[in-house]
């Protein structure tokens, strides 16, 4: 396994034309075009209370994680996504890791998300780390694509 180093993404730094386009390509792998972010990605981060954190190994972005705080109460994980071939290394935790230690600075008592139940190993990464599933959201990503809604407290996490 390469090692990555979680890095948060700076506006206006000197790299960010660099990482935004390797996460860019990133979301478009990774996606249904319906759900990518690609179009609207320099909106989602311009937005105040949001963040991206990224892995970079050896120059080079493998994994990302955007996640924002609507309110002093919660925060969402929006996006979380690896390289598939860099998958199974250990880059989700360290993502995941990194996006709950920045909500929780934040003050906020929960972090919820959405997954597809048939994305098996996101499911269980989530639940490593005491997200528990709320309910099932029906045709939340599509008519024939539905989302688990899940959530992390911190009174009772990791």
């Amino acid at each position: 396994m390469e090692k990555g180093v979680v890095v948060e993404l700076i506006r206006g730094s000197n790299n960010w034309a660099k990482v935004v386009e390797e996460i860019v390509k990133l979301e478009k792998k990774t996606f249904p075009k319906h759900e990518s972010l690609a179009q609207t990605f320099d909106g989602e981060l311009r937005k105040r209370n949001a963040g991206l954190l990224y892995v970079n190994v050896d120059g080079e972005t493998v994994g990302y994680v955007m996640y924002s705080w609507p309110s002093s109460l919660s925060a969402s994980i929006t996006k979380l996504a690896v390289k598939e071939n860099c998958r199974r290394q250990g880059h989700g935790e360290a993502l995941l890791r990194a996006a709950i230690d920045k909500c929780r600075s934040r003050k906020v008592h929960r972090v919820s998300l959405h997954v597809d139940p048939t994305r098996t190993a996101a499911v269980n990464l989530y639940k490593k780390f005491g997200f528990q599933v709320d309910c099932l959201v029906k045709s939340y990503y599509s008519a024939d694509r539905d989302a688990y809604r899940m959530y992390l407290d911190f009174d009772d996490s990791i």
